[in-house]
């Protein structure tokens, strides 16, 4: 059962992160930067949590690689949690509002973790255009639920 959730959490990440190149491609809405999430975990690693403005801070090596790492852990780790809280039968028969739900709930993570961290304010109140960052994390977890659906969907077919 956790191999099934680990391999939907990947499918529901491919899925957030395809959604966040449409964006850009649509409208011109640049993709969250991850190698900025690897900074992050590499000085938290150092023990620095916060930031006045994290894309002022010297870069760290690998962090690129690191950001893409996490990102999809984090991805692996939020779908155990929502089989965890739905229960292992969703995986055989998923339905879509549960896992949409959930997927609009898990924008709580960057909107008041994150970016507070990151020195953009809560919920993205001191970047350029708060409304926007707002609303980008916000379709991009809807994709992140709409993905966790999908890949358990696709995943039964095989």
């Amino acid at each position: 059962m956790p191999v099934k959730a680990i391999i939907i959490g990947i499918g529901a990440t491919i899925i957030f992160d395809l959604w966040g190149q449409l964006l850009k491609v649509l409208f011109k809405i640049n993709p969250s930067d991850i190698c900025i999430l690897g900074r992050w975990v590499l000085y938290m690693t150092g023990g620095k949590f916060t930031h006045q403005n994290i894309l002022k801070v010297q870069t760290k090596q690998y962090e690129c690689a690191a950001g893409w790492a996490f990102h999809y852990l984090t991805g692996i780790s939020l779908s155990l949690l929502f089989i965890f809280i739905v229960g292992y039968k969703w995986l055989s028969a998923p339905e879509v509002l549960p896992a949409l739900v959930y997927g609009i709930v898990t924008v709580i993570a960057p909107l008041f973790i994150m970016q507070p961290a990151f020195g953009f304010g809560f919920a993205g109140s001191k970047t350029p255009i708060p409304a926007q960052t707002r609303l980008r994390s916000l379709m991009n977890h809807t994709a992140f639920g709409i993905g966790l659906y999908a890949a358990a969907v696709l995943l039964n077919l095989f």
